[in-house]
C-alpha cells in the first residue's frame, strides 16, 4: 500500500500528499538543505517553521563524519538533536561518490573514502548507509547509489546502474531488518530509490523499470544538474516520468532554479531540493516574482525598498535593499541570514503557490505566466 495519494492533476503536473510518521508532506514541495543539520547562513529551525519550510534535508556522509551518527542516535535522533518536528529526508552519501571522486574507490561492496576533513579512511556501502540513516532516524532515507558524472562513457554507465540496482536490493533488505529492531528510533523510516543512467535514454528507462518493481516508498531521478545542459535534464525527465509509478512520489535531486522547479512540476515531478537559494543569497543574488536581483550592484546602494515588494518574509517586512547590501558588503553575518531567509521563503512560497494553482485548476496559466519570467533579471 502506498503512503502517497494524488489529489489533483493538470496535464502531467500532480498535487499530492505523502503521509509520514512526522506529518504529511504536501506536494509539490521544496526541501530546504541543511547539510550538517543546519541551514548555511544562520537560519534556525524555529525560523524555518516561520517561513513555511515543510521538509528539511540533511547529509548522511557529513553527519557520519561530524558529529557522528552514533552521537546523534544517543541524542535521540536528528529531529530531537536539531529541534525540528516536521519531516527530514537524508541523502545516502551517494552524491559524495561523485563530488569527492579524487578521494574514493568504488567496489561491488561499496565505496572507500578518504574523509575531506582529516583524510581518515572510511568505508560506506548500502548496509552502512542504511545503518547511519537509521541512527539519524530521518523520515525518508535515500538508497545508496553512484551518482555518475555527465558525460560518461555508455559502457561505464551501464555497469554502474547495474551495480546501483544491486546496491538498492541490499538497501531495501537492510532497512527492513533495521525497521524490525525494537531499539530503532524510527521504525517507520521510508526508503526512496534513485534512477541513474546519465543522459542515455535507454539506460534510464531500463533502470527505472527495474527499480519500480521493488515497490519502494518513492523514487528519485538522480545524476542530473551535474554538468549536462538544461535541455538534456528536461529530456531525461520526459523519458523517465512515464515509467515512474503513479502512486509514489517523484523526486528530482539537486534541482534547481525557480524555473527548473516549475518546468519539472509541469513534467510530473513532486519533490525538489537545492543549495541554490541559500548559496546564491550568501553572495547577494535574490529571487523575486519579477526575476533575480544582484544586490551587490551599485544601483541598490540607496534603494530603500524591500528585496521584493509585497513579499511577506521577515526580511522584506523589516529591511531595505540598501541595508542588506551594506551588510553583505561589510561581510556581516546578519546580511547572509536576512538574504538566505528571503530566498528560502521565496522557494517555499513558490511551491505553495504551485500547490494552490493545482488545487484551483489554474496551474497551466500559472506556468505560462512565470516559467520564463522567474529566470529573467529583475527589471529595476
Amino acid at each position: 500500500m502506498s503512503n502517497y495519494e494524488v489529489k489533483a492533476r493538470d496535464g502531467r503536473a500532480r498535487r499530492g500528499v505523502l503521509h509520514t510518521v512526522h506529518g504529511d508532506i504536501e506536494t509539490p514541495v521544496f526541501m530546504n538543505v541543511g547539510t550538517c543539520a543546519a541551514i548555511k547562513g544562520g537560519v534556525s529551525t524555529v525560523e524555518l517553521e516561520q517561513i513555511n519550510c515543510r521538509v528539511e534535508l540533511s547529509n548522511t556522509y557529513h553527519l557520519h563524519l561530524r558529529p557522528g551518527d552514533g552521537l546523534i542516535r544517543d541524542m535521540g535522533g536528528l529531529h530531537k538533536f536539531m529541534n525540528w518536528k516536521r519531516p527530514i529526508l537524508t541523502d545516502s552519501g551517494g552524491f559524495q561518490v561523485f563530488s569527492l571522486s579524487p578521494l574514493r574507490k568504488i567496489t561491488e561492496e561499496g565505496v572507500h573514502f578518504a574523509s575531506h576533513i582529516d583524510g581518515k579512511r572510511i568505508f560506506m556501502g548500502p548496509e552502512e548507509s542504511m545503518q547511519i540513516q537509521s541512527n539519524l532516524a530521518s523520515t525518508i532515507a535515500m538508497a545508496f547509489d553512484e551518482c555518475i558524472e555527465n558525460p560518461a562513457p555508455y559502457e561505464y554507465v551501464k555497469q554502474s546502474i547495474a551495480r546501483t540496482y544491486r546496491w538498492l536490493v541490499r538497501c531495501k533488505a537492510e532497512m527492513e531488518r533495521l525497521n524490525s529492531l525494537p531499539d530503532t528510533i524510527n521504525r517507520n523510516q521510508m526508503l526512496f530509490g534513485i534512477n541513474q543512467g546519465g543522459v542515455y535514454e535507454d539506460l534510464r528507462i531500463e533502470h527505472m523499470k527495474q527499480i519500480a518493481e521493488l515497490d519502494l516508498d518513492g523514487y528519485a531521478i538522480g545524476g542530473l544538474a551535474v554538468g549536462e545542459s538544461t535541455e538534456d535534464m528536461y529530456r531525461i525527465i520526459d523519458v523517465v516520468e512515464p515509467h515512474m509509478p503513479e502512486n509514489k512520489p517523484r523526486y528530482l535531486m539537486g534541482v534547481g532554479t525557480p524555473c527548473n522547479i516549475l518546468e519539472a512540476v509541469h513534467r510530473g515531478v513532486d519533490f525538489f531540493d537545492c543549495v541554490m537559494p541559500s548559496r546564491n543569497a550568501r553572495h547577494g543574488t535574490l529571487f523575486t516574482w519579477q526575476g533575480k536581483i544582484t544586490l551587490m550592484n551599485a544601483k541598490y546602494a540607496r534603494d530603500d525598498r524591500p528585496i521584493s515588494e509585497g513579499c511577506q518574509c521577515p526580511t522584506c517586512r523589516n529591511y531595505s535593499r540598501s541595508y542588506i547590501r551594506h551588510l553583505l558588503k561589510a561581510k556581516e553575518s546578519l546580511g547572509m541570514r536576512l538574504a538566505v531567509t528571503h530566498n528560502l521563503y521565496f522557494y517555499n512560497d513558490l511551491t505553495q503557490k504551485i500547490r494552490d494553482a493545482l488545487d484551483g485548476g489554474y496551474f497551466e496559466s500559472f506556468y505560462q505566466k512565470y516559467h520564463v519570467a522567474l529566470g529573467e533579471r529583475h527589471p529595476d
